[in-house]
Parts: structure tokens; C-alpha cells; sequence
């Protein structure tokens, strides 16, 4: 499959030729939807002359969904082409701005890495990429939600294993950190002596870049290449950092004699504060006032409301406490201040360069209330299931979709990855409690899309949003239908709820109708899509032939394919994409199912996390069965339109059959399939009665580590702040 030659940039786009088949696009839908709506028109009349009350009924539901999917398709079509003008107008920060955060004046930034039972091999790759970051002013901490005392000794080896990465990764780093940390005092001892001498000092720095671009080059020659994730991870971060590196070099070696003290200096603490990254780990459900709700945004919350704050640790009944010290007292953690907080899923990867040019965007003056600076997420390339790769492609399409949000005002928070200044989260803190213990809510848990609902709450208090232009962050995506439906339900999951918030904010603050209308689908699509595509499949809703309506969609399709192809698929994944989302019906029903009952019980949903496992997660023989009844539905529908001479209605329904069939085999597999339905016949058989066998001895688990505030070298308590 090709791919662009740089992952961090958009594709090469020749842009004025995109937009003026945008624009004919548009202009397509337009004229394809005059006329299916005259067709409707003159079907409507007639029925109303014939008094025939369930033919009006019927041209009344289709009418209206025929609406909602080509407002849908207006919305992505408009959307992307705010993508295609975004992309001809984006000019990328000069590399002196980028260069000048490393005089000293960067704003301190926290990466926070939420982790819960993940694979330690993937989370390690994500905290390498966010230590590794060509930023100066960096602190990641990586927050385990594991138990904190499991009793299941598989459970205790991951909690071990995850605990133990930060350690890891800073004896990776030790020694590249005190070379260039020494190599900058050296500089700074000969600066103050007046001893400098600008051509040896670029030599020498020259050289220290080689010596940069080696460790890159040996660290990736390590990195077990087991799947596609591993190689992209070597090229987006070791590779990119090898090149940038030893270019660097050169130029230096080149320029000899050419730079003054200030410039030299930059470099130096360039190459000092690339390797020279804290990171620790901080475990909230070891400590008794902190937030315990099982969720990711809680897990957030609960560390973002440590940060600039000196604490000591208390005995409280049940466990132990972390409370404000005294101005008195020697606290026993002090957590640094940051003015901004990176967040960043345990699954993500970010180019080296992320934090440095979305912190020069929200720097810029004028900028000042810019609350989330983010690039939506990519799919890993080249990966070999036909699933995970369809579903990326999805995924990708989803990015320019956003990214296009923003030409029209209406970008949502995107919860992969974000940069967010922490005054714009403290703007919106919601206090509250939770087991008789204070808590501040940063982001909103009510619903499991948190940072969609958090995007609204930052919009009413006068907060913007901004994507970066440029792809330089990418995410997991599901490798096999059972972990895929449980993300999709969970995205499928609260848009109903958050509609009535969005509609007091647009009606509050007097938005402007394009913000307005993609704000609304895409809080609104999900639901509409899939019942009214259910709908008229189930049931022929009209008799009339309406023979314009399927071409309202061919604009649609037609930009749909063309994304594919410029994002890098194949010609045919459209089909396969059409598929997937025919497949992904039951699913999204479900999600919205949640949605419903949510708001009639205000009730709130469990966060049902995406598992990260080796080997396949078995679905749910709900959703499997869901799938054949489809089928089994739509074949015999069209069995019978094709008896009653229906032939559009018959021919829509064993098409899409088809396609459903086909996702079946393709997606899931007929062996897997059969596996998941007979699940729970296998669960539900009576266990034999155990044979006498010795008595086992006793399962050594090993001993909880003892009660440390962050997983680091025991040290004196410092104020890291800078």
C-alpha cells in the first residue's frame, strides 16, 4: 500500500485542483438533491390525492432520511473542503522559531500517559516518544490505574512490568543526558572564562550530534521489529531524530566560525534537554482522597490537581492521604507547575517534533485563548489485518474531517493526544465529591466521550480550539472485531446526551450557522445514520420509484474515494469501508441504546476501556448474532420486493446483504464467528467435578512494593518547578 514519504506531513496535494472538484462536488449534491426532491415532491402529491395514508407515512420517513444523510454528506464535503484550504494557506512555524524555545524560556509541560493493563511493550514506545520529544521543558509521568494491590499474579506481573518502565527509559537515556548535559556546563564554564571560540565550538558540536544521531541509530537497531507498530515507531521517532540529527551535524561542521555565543548556547541546550526528560509514574488509587471512579478522565483529574502543589503523605482509616503541606513543612512530594499538559494515550506515538510546534502555535500572540492545540490521529500504516487496516482507513478520513472543523470554528477535542493550557482547564473545574473526599473535575466524566462534552464547556466559557495542520500524531486501532466493538460503542456512546449542552451554547453565545451545523452532526450522525439506514432497509417504505436519490450519494462516494487514495488506500477499500460500517450497525445501536438510557435514568455509563491483547478478543455472540439476522433480514426483504416487483428497494437490500455478508468473512470470520456464537452455550455447561489430585502447594506471589508517591530514585523532596 503506498504511503506518503513523510508521515508527519499531509500529502503532497495539488490544492487548487482539489478544491475545484470539492466545489463540483458540491455542486453535484446540490442538483442530485433538487431533483430527488421534486421526485419525492411528485410522489408525495400523488399519494395525498389517493388518500393512501401509509404511502404519505412512508415518503415522510424516507424524506427525512434522505435529508439527514445528505446533510451528512454536505457536512463532510464542506469539511474537507476547509481541509483542502487550511492545507494551501498552512505555512509550518520557521525552524528559528521552533529553535528559540530552547533559550531558556520554554513553558513547562506535563505529559500525562493514563495506562490501564496495557502491554508494557506499547507503552513503552509511547513514553519514549513523549520523552524524546525536542522539547526542553518536558516532565511525563505515566498514570497506572491498574489495582494497585491485584491478587491475580498475572495481573501483579503487568502493574510490576509498568511500574518498572520509567526506570527503564531513564537508564536508556542516562548516558546521552550527562554527555550533553556535561558538554553544556563545559560550554557555559569556557562562556564565562571568555575562552569561547565560535569554529571549535561548532566542531564540537557537530560532533556531539553524531554522537546524538549514533545512540538514534543503535536504539533502533534494538527495537524488536514484531509488528507494524514497532517499524513505524523506528521510523516516526528513532529514524526521524537519526536524520534531524546528523543533518544537524553537517551543517554545523560546514558553518564553522558562523554562529555567536547565543546561537552556540541554543545548541547546546538543544542537544542537553532532548535527553535529559523526568519521568516518573503515580498511581491515584493508592492514595484514599483521590478520585477511584474507573475511568481514564478521573485518572487525569485526579493528577492534574496536583500539579504545583507541595504534599505530604497522611495515615488516614483505609489507607493513606496526600494533602497540601504546611508553608512550615517539608512536603513529601512537590509535583511541578505546568502551563500546559500534554495528554496522551498509552496506544499513541508523537513525531519529535509535536510538542515544540503546537506550543509555538499557542505562544503566538493573539493566541492567548487557545484552551486544546491537537493534530486528530492517523492510523499506523502498513497494517497486515485487512480489519485494523480498513478501520484505519476510517480513522484517517475521520482526521481530515476534523481538521476541517476548524476552518468553520467547530473543532472538538480529540482525546488521543492534546496539548491544553492548564488555565483554560481550571476555567471550567467542576468541585465535587466522591466517598466523602473532595474532588475537582478538569474533564467531565459524565459520559464516556469526555473530551467531546469538555469541548463544549471550553466553547461557552470563550475558549478556542485549533488542529494543527500537519500529521504528527498516530494512534492503535483495534486489530479484530471484539476489541473494535467495544471502541466504537464507546464513541457510539453520549453524543445524545451532550446535544442538549450544545444547543444552550450555540443558542447562549449566538454561534454562527457553519459552526453550528457541524457541531450538531457530528454529536447527532451516529444515531440518524444508522436507524434511518436500518430502516430502510427493514421495511419498503414507499412504492414509488425514486430513481434520483441514489445519485445524491454518488458525490459523496466519489470525495470519499478520492481521500482514500490521497491518505494512501486502495481503489477498492470504499467498498470495504462501506462495509465495515454496514457491519458496524449493530454496534453503533448499541452505543446509542446507552445514550438513550443514560438520559432518561442519569445514569452513568461505565468506560468500557479498548483491550490491547495478543491474540484475538472474542465479541460479544449479541453483536455476532445481530450480524446474521441482518442477512438473514435483508435477503429475505428483498426476496420478497423482488416477488412484489419492488425492484429499487429489492436490489438496495441484497446489495447490502452482500456487503454484509462479505464483512462477515472478511472482518470477523465464518470459524470465529461460529466461535463467538457458541461461547456462551460452552460457559453455560455444568463444570466436571474436579478428580482428587495432591494438594497444590501454595502460588508465591511476590510482595507489593512498598508505598512510594511517584515510581522514581528515592531522593530528598525538591520543587521541580522551573
Amino acid at each position: 500500500m503506498p504511503q506518503t514519504p513523510h508521515p508527519a506531513l499531509e500529502p503532497k496535494l495539488h490544492t487548487a485542483r482539489e478544491i475545484a472538484l470539492a466545489a463540483a462536488a458540491l455542486a453535484a449534491t446540490a442538483i442530485a438533491t433538487a431533483f430527488a426532491a421534486g421526485e419525492l415532491a411528485g410522489a408525495f402529491a400523488r399519494a395525498l390525492e389517493a388518500h393512501d395514508r401509509a404511502a404519505v407515512a412512508g415518503l415522510v420517513v424516507v424524506a427525512g432520511v434522505t435529508a439527514f444523510l445528505v446533510y451528512g454528506s454536505a457536512v463532510y464535503q464542506l469539511a474537507r473542503l476547509g481541509w483542502l484550504r487550511r492545507v494551501a494557506r498552512h505555512e509550518p512555524a520557521p525552524a528559528a522559531a521552533l529553535d528559540a524555545l530552547h533559550d531558556g524560556h520554554a513553558p513547562p509541560v506535563a505529559i500525562l500517559v493514563p495506562s490501564f493493563k496495557e502491554d508494557a511493550r506499547v507503552v513503552l514506545q509511547t513514553l519514549l516518544s513523549a520523552a524524546l520529544q525536542d522539547y526542553p521543558n518536558k516532565r511525563v509521568v505515566l498514570l497506572i490505574d491498574d489495582p494497585p494491590e491485584p491478587h491475580d499474579p498475572a495481573e501483579l506481573s503487568s502493574l510490576l512490568a509498568a511500574r518498572a518502565l520509567p526506570a527503564r527509559i531513564r537508564e536508556r537515556l542516562r548516558e546521552p543526558a550527562v554527555r550533553f548535559g556535561t558538554a553544556l556546563a563545559n560550554f557555559e564554564r569556557r562562556a564565562r572564562a571568555g575562552e569561547l571560540d565560535a569554529a571549535c565550538e561548532a566542531r564540537e558540536l557537530g560532533r556531539l550530534y553524531g554522537r546524538a544521531a549514533d545512540w538514534c541509530e543503535r536504539e533502533a537497531r534494538a527495537v524488536a521489529r514484531r509488528t507494524h507498530a514497532d517499524a513505524f515507531f523506528v521510523d516516526l521517532v528513532l529514524e526521524r531524530l537519526r536524520s534531524e540529527h546528523a543533518a544537524r551535524a553537517r551543517r554545523l561542521e560546514a558553518s564553522a566560525g558562523a554562529h555567536d555565543e547565543a546561537a552556540l548556547r541554543r545548541e547546546y541546550r538543544r542537544l542537553a534537554g532532548l535527553f535529559a526528560a523526568e519521568i516518573v509514574s503515580f498511581e491515584r488509587k493508592r492514595f484514599a482522597n483521590l478520585s477511584h471512579e474507573p475511568n481514564k478522565a478521573m485518572n487525569l483529574n485526579a493528577y492534574l490537581g496536583l500539579l504545583g502543589k507541595r504534599l505530604s503523605l497522611r495515615r488516614v482509616p483505609g489507607g493513606h492521604s496526600l494533602l497540601e503541606a504546611g508553608a512550615d513543612e517539608v512536603p513529601d512530594l512537590v509535583v511541578p507547575r505546568a502551563r500546559y499538559v500534554a495528554m496522551l494515550d498509552a496506544d499513541s506515538l508523537v513525531a519529535p517534533e509535536y510538542l515544540s510546534r503546537l506550543v509555538e502555535v499557542m505562544e503566538r500572540p493573539g493566541n492567548e485563548r487557545i484552551a486544546v492545540a491537537q493534530t486528530p490521529y492517523s492510523a499506523f500504516p502498513g497494517a497486515p489485518g485487512s480489519l485494523e487496516r480498513v478501520a484505519g482507513a476510517t480513522t484517517d478520513v475521520q482526521r481530515v474531517i476534523h481538521q476541517g472543523f476548524t476552518a468553520y470554528g467547530a473543532t472538538y477535542w480529540v482525546g488521543a493526544n492534546a496539548l491544553v493550557r492548564r488555565s483554560a482547564l481550571e476555567d471550567i473545574a467542576v468541585e465535587g465529591e466522591e466517598r466523602g473526599f473532595a474532588v475537582t473535575r478538569y474533564i467531565q466524566d459524565r459520559t464516556v466521550i469526555e473530551d467531546t462534552e469538555s469541548t463544549i464547556d471550553l466553547a461557552a466559557r470563550g475558549w478556542e480550539l485549533y488542529n494543527y495542520p500537519e500529521r504528527l500524531a498516530f494512534s492503535a486501532t483495534p486489530p479484530d472485531f471484539g476489541s473494535l466493538v467495544i471502541q466504537r460503542r464507546r464513541w457510539a456512546n453520549g453524543g445524545l446526551v451532550i446535544i442538549p449542552k450544545l444547543v444552550a451554547y450555540l443558542l447562549r453565545r449566538r454561534r454562527p450557522l457553519s459552526e453550528a451545523t457541524m457541531r450538531f452532526h457530528y454529536l447527532a450522525s451516529i444515531t440518524a445514520v444508522n436507524v434511518g439506514l436500518l430502516l430502510v432497509l427493514a421495511f419498503p417504505l414507499t412504492r414509488a420509484e425514486l430513481l434520483w436519490l441514489p445519485f445524491t450519494a454518488v458525490p459523496y462516494y466519489g470525495m470519499y474515494l478520492r481521500d482514500l487514495r490521497l491518505l494512501g488506500y486502495r481503489w477498492g477499500d470504499v467498498a470495504r469501508v462501506y462495509a465495515l460500517n454496514l457491519l458496524l450497525i449493530p454496534v453503533n445501536l448499541s452505543g446509542v441504546a446507552k445514550s438513550l438510557h443514560q438520559a432518561w435514568t442519569g445514569e452513568k455509563i461505565p468506560f468500557a476501556r479498548t483491550p490491547k491483547v495478543t491474540g484475538r478478543t472474542a465479541a460479544a455472540a449479541g453483536y455476532v448474532l445481530a450480524e446474521y439476522v441482518l442477512v438473514l433480514q435483508w435477503m429475505t426483504g428483498a426476496a420478497f420486493d423482488f416477488a412484489a416487483r419492488r425492484w429499487s428497494h429489492g436490489a438496495f437490500a441484497a446489495t447490502n446483504a452482500a456487503f454484509l455478508l462479505f464483512a462477515i468473512g472478511a472482518f470477523i470470520g465464518f470459524r470465529e464467528s461460529r466461535e463467538d456464537l457458541l461461547a456462551p452455550l460452552r460457559r453455560a455447561r455444568p463444570a466436571p467435578l474436579p478428580e482428587p489430585a495432591l494438594t497444590p502447594l501454595p502460588v508465591s506471589i511476590p510482595a507489593i512494593p512498598r508505598l512510594r508517591l511517584e515510581h522514581e530514585p528515592l531522593r530528598t523532596p525538591v520543587s521541580y518547578t522551573r
